[in-house]
């Protein structure tokens, strides 16, 4: 099995093997044109299985040091929209087998924008993040599979930026740890 593992900054990756996969890692930049581009591109270059999105993400109801497995993705930018045909939800629940992470408790669903949140809002999800739904679409629409593990750094609201620095490395050792 071939894994694309895809990240948006240094400080969220970490080095981990997968038994009977060979990974790939991806750094694809922080927000969705810039992700959905460097995915693109890399998809266009080689065939993966599975992209397998790493990193953190804000919550509104679960704890710092939280690890949720996605298979859902909410673009809360385009959930505003009320067009017909304007796509803002994705879902891979069928479609992943996850072999990866069987019997893991926190399925969740991961809502994406294009701005860090820091105010208490309205949100569908139990995670929060910048990227994730971005690359969704992009798995989607070239027939790839897709997952993403998230690592929950802060709660909305709760000086969110300054907390999310703090914990990039709880962030780190927490997920290296559950690839383990």
């Amino acid at each position: 099995m071939k894994i694309l593992v895809t990240y948006a900054f240094e400080e969220e990756v970490f080095p981990f093997d997968i038994q009977n996969a060979e990974l790939t890692f991806l750094k694809t930049g922080m927000g969705k044109v810039l992700s959905a581009f460097n995915l693109t591109k890399a998809l266009c270059e080689n065939k993966y299985d599975l992209v397998l999105n790493v990193g953190t993400a804000g919550t509104l109801n679960h704890n710092v040091g939280d690890i949720f497995v996605c298979h859902r993705f909410v673009d809360r930018d385009m959930e505003k929209i009320e067009l017909p045909k304007v796509c803002h939800d994705i879902s891979f629940i069928e479609k992943v087998g996850v072999e990866l992470v069987d019997n893991y408790e926190n399925i969740g669903v991961c809502n994406t924008g294009d701005s860090f949140v820091t105010k208490l809002g309205n949100f569908t999800g139990d995670v929060i993040d910048m990227e994730a739904f971005a690359q969704a679409q992009v798995c989607k629409e070239m027939d790839v599979n897709f997952v993403s593990v998230k690592y929950i750094t802060d709660i909305i609201g709760q000086n969110s930026g300054e907390i999310w620095l703090d914990k990039l490395r709880d962030a780190r050792e927490a997920l290296k740890e559950f690839f383990a």
